[in-house]
């Protein structure tokens, strides 16, 4: 007869599987919930906390440690967050935990497969010999660990490999032989089609090559495993409250990508110069005109030396949301949600016009659509896969509740900040719960203070719970309600 433990424990594991999102797939140029069918729109942030600087030092990957996690998808959650991008992953490491809670929060993930050392990316200055048996063993790696979980959004083939007409030349023909080396892991080794794409550069000269390139049909039937599946774009040209749809070249944007057959979105966006930003760009990414592309990720949710941060955090584990964080919040409040889901009335039987030297408009950029062969030994590691690999599944969520201090931006502990268990896919105004703070921190309180956490060669100025000791005191609240709720964020108000 079973315990009543093994039943107890059964019962979680099995309350873990059924709210577990469901997968999303790509379908033209839009993502869509592979169960219902509804359009999915990234609402996103960047999360590397550390930097690429602390990678390999035990502390560098974003999603092992899960104390932080819980903090960080509370957080998310009640930003309205839908998706994360995490730029270097340890594929050795447990990520269950992290990736279960952010599962069960609605938040999926995009994985950069690459690592910011020597021979675990590819070398735009010689991308010939980076492109190894080793290299791809170890992307392949970074496959195993996160081809299981449902909410594994897609990853990254590469980020910013071409970033002017020169590394147009010899790089085109490796991004795409690395994402077709990556699909054909994933078809032989997991239970699902996992999207593959890429990140480019916001630079105007080579930008409509790099997608027209990446994104046609190389092979005389439909199933070209070299082609993205999606494409992202690192923009940052709408700076401030006298950018708009035009001054920003957003208007530009959606004519260049008007017939795409992938999913576009802004892989990194919010342009932090002029200071403090705005974000008066939401409201348009997520509005009628930009429905070509499928939303965005703000960067980043960490604050370091570049300031673009949305939360501070300290050595000690807690943390305090910074102005933007307020200001992104409001922002996001303002967006229809219902359009979120309507389908893009173009976008339907859409097909990739077949590879040749016509789609590419800069006479330096590369027309060679002859792909690279695998190295040596890799189509047999595709066919066997990488042994003893570390295979990633989701697990029960049995802590709610945010295990440590976090600091509204007038200074006050906020008390009550927890996780609320979804099944679908989190958006702005979704899970708000109620929240309060007590009396404002102290910058020098002893309770919880600790040293900035920051990447780079900066360090911050601040020291302990509160970033500044002129904070104004005041009540940080988010209503328990939604529609029609007060939200009071540091010193704003913006309806729901």
């Amino acid at each position: 007869m079973l315990s009543l433990i093994s039943i107890l424990a059964s019962a979680c594991a099995l309350a873990a599987r059924v709210a577990a999102l469901n997968p999303i797939v790509v379908h033209e140029q839009e993502f869509s919930d592979s169960v219902t069918d509804d359009r999915f729109v990234i609402v996103g942030v960047d999360y590397q906390p550390g930097g690429q600087g602390a990678y390999g030092t035990g502390s560098g990957d974003p999603l092992s440690n899960g104390t932080t996690c819980l903090r960080d998808a509370a957080l998310m959650q009640q930003l309205g967050i839908n998706t994360i991008r995490c730029y270097n992953v340890d594929p050795s490491l447990d990520h269950n935990d992290c990736v279960s809670i952010f599962d069960s929060v609605g938040i999926y993930i995009l994985i950069d497969v690459n690592a910011p050392v020597p021979g675990l990316s590819i070398d735009r200055a010689n991308p010939s010999s980076s492109y190894t048996t080793s290299y791809l063993q170890h992307i392949f790696t970074v496959v195993e660990a996160f081809k299981s979980f449902p909410n594994t959004l897609g990853f990254f083939a590469g980020n910013e490999i071409i970033n002017d007409v020169a590394t147009g030349q010899a790089n085109p023909p490796y991004i795409r032989a690395v994402q077709r080396d990556l699909k054909n892991y994933i078809s032989a080794h997991a239970s699902r089609t996992i999207p593959v794409g890429y990140s480019a550069a916001d630079v105007q000269a080579v930008l409509q090559d790099t997608w027209a390139y990446l994104q046609c049909n190389n092979s005389n039937g439909t199933n070209d495993a070299s082609r993205s599946d999606f494409f992202g774009l690192n923009s940052y040209s709408w700076c401030g409250s006298h950018s708009s749809y035009t001054i920003s070249g957003y208007n530009t944007l959606v004519e260049t990508f008007s017939n795409t057959t992938i999913p576009i979105f802004l892989s990194e966006y919010g342009c932090n110069d002029p200071a403090p930003r705005v974000f008066d760009e939401v409201t348009t990414l997520y509005g009628p005109r930009m429905t070509t592309l499928s939303g965005g990720l703000v960067y980043q949710w960490t604050q370091d030396s570049s300031n673009y941060g949305l939360v501070q955090t300290y050595g000690n584990g807690t943390a305090q949301l910074l102005g933007d964080y307020d200001t992104l919040m409001g922002q996001y409040d303002k967006i229809d949600v219902s359009l979120l889901a309507s389908s893009n009335s173009t976008a339907t039987s859409l097909q990739p016009p077949q590879c040749n030297a016509d789609l590419i408009s800069n006479d330096g950029f590369s027309t060679d659509f002859n792909i690279p062969s695998p190295p040596n030994g890799v189509d047999q590691l595709i066919k066997s896969g990488v042994p003893n690999a570390p295979t990633g599944s989701i697990v029960s969520v049995t802590r709610t509740s945010v295990q440590v201090a976090v600091y509204a931006t007038n200074g006050g502990q906020l008390s009550g900040l927890k996780i609320q268990a979804v099944s679908t896919a989190n958006s702005p105004g979704q899970s708000r719960s109620g929240l309060s703070t007590g009396t404002v921190a102290s910058a020098t309180g002893s309770s919880s203070a600790g040293t900035s956490s920051t990447s780079g060669s900066g360090s911050a100025s601040s020291t302990g719970a509160a970033a500044s000791a002129k904070a104004s005191s005041g009540a940080y609240r988010i209503g328990a309600g939604l529609a029609g709720a007060a939200v009071v964020v540091g010193a704003g108000a913006f309806a729901l």
